[in-house]
C-alpha cells in the first residue's frame, strides 16, 4: 500500500504542474485541430488527442503538453493495473477500478464527464469550450485521482489479510491453513528421540521414587498421632452397642 501511495503522489505532483500549463494545453488542442480540419466535433478521447499530437502537431510546446497528458493517462492506467494485483476486490474496490479503467481506455468518450468542485478546471474554459469542445478532456485526470484516491480509502479499512504485494504474491494468514491442521505445525520443533531402555528406567526410578515418598509420608503421620498420645479407635457403627 505505501508503494501505491508514493506512485499516486507522484502522478499527483506531474499533474500540478500539467494543471499550471492549462491555457497551453487548450491552445494546442485548439492549433492540432485546427491543422486536422476537425473543428467541429468536441475533443472526446484519448485516442484523439495521440492522433492531433502524432499527425497535427507542428511544434515542440505543442507536443510536450500533448505528451505530458498522454504519459499521466499512461501512468494512472498502470497504476489502476496494481491495483488489481494488490487487492482480490470488493464489490465497491471493483466497481470504481472499473470506472478507472473505462475512463481511461483510448476509445472512451469523455465529452460528457466533468470534474466538480473542488476541482475548477471546467471553470477557466469558456462557456463555448467546456460545453462543445473540452469540457471532458481537462476534467479526465482529476476524475480519475478521484477514484483511485477512493479506491485506497476503502481499502485500507478492509482486514491485512485481504492485501497482496504488488509483485502478485499474497499474504500469508492463520485462516488459510488446512482445517485440523495447526497454523504453526510447519515450524514446531520435532520431539526428540528417547532409547525404550531408558524410558523404561526413568519410569522405574519415578515409580520407587514416589513409593518412597508415600512411605516417607506415613511414618510421618504414624508419629505425629504416637506424639500427641491419641489413637483413633475403630469405627463402630451406631446404636445401643455402640458402646
Amino acid at each position: 500500500m505505501n508503494e501505491v501511495k508514493e506512485t499516486l503522489r507522484n502522478i499527483e505532483q506531474n499533474y500540478r504542474l500539467f494543471q499550471q500549463q492549462q491555457f497551453t494545453f487548450i491552445t494546442a488542442l485548439q492549433r492540432t485541430r485546427e491543422n486536422a480540419h476537425d473543428m467541429i466535433r468536441p475533443v472526446a478521447s484519448i485516442r484523439q488527442v495521440q492522433s492531433y499530437m502524432d499527425h497535427h502537431c507542428n511544434n515542440s510546446t505543442d507536443r510536450h503538453i500533448l505528451s505530458m497528458f498522454l504519459n499521466i493517462c499512461n501512468d494512472l492506467s498502470k497504476l489502476c493495473q496494481n491495483l488489481e494485483t494488490l487487492h482480490p476486490g470488493n464489490s465497491v474496490t471493483n466497481g470504481i477500478l472499473e470506472r478507472c479503467k473505462l475512463l481511461l481506455s483510448h476509445s472512451n468518450d469523455l465529452s460528457a464527464i466533468r470534474a466538480k468542485y473542488p476541482h475548477d478546471v471546467v471553470n477557466h474554459l469558456s462557456c463555448n469550450e467546456a460545453k462543445n469542445h473540452y469540457g471532458g478532456v481537462v476534467s479526465l485526470i482529476p476524475v480519475v485521482l478521484d477514484c483511485v484516491k477512493e479506491w485506497v480509502a476503502h481499502t485500507e479499512k478492509l482486514p491485512r489479510h485481504m492485501l497482496c504485494n504488488v509483485s502478485g504474491g499474497s499474504a500469508i494468514s492463520e485462516k488459510t491453513a488446512p482445517q485440523g491442521v495447526p497454523a504453526r505445525a510447519a515450524i514446531s520443533p520435532k520431539t526428540p528421540f528417547v532409547h525404550l531402555g531408558a524410558q523404561t528406567s526413568n519410569s522405574n526410578k519415578d515409580y520407587v521414587q514416589a513409593q518412597g515418598s508415600k512411605h516417607v509420608r506415613k511414618k510421618c503421620l504414624i508419629g505425629t498421632e504416637n506424639h500427641s498420645g491419641k489413637f483413633k479407635s475403630p469405627w463402630k457403627p451406631p446404636g445401643r452397642h455402640a458402646f
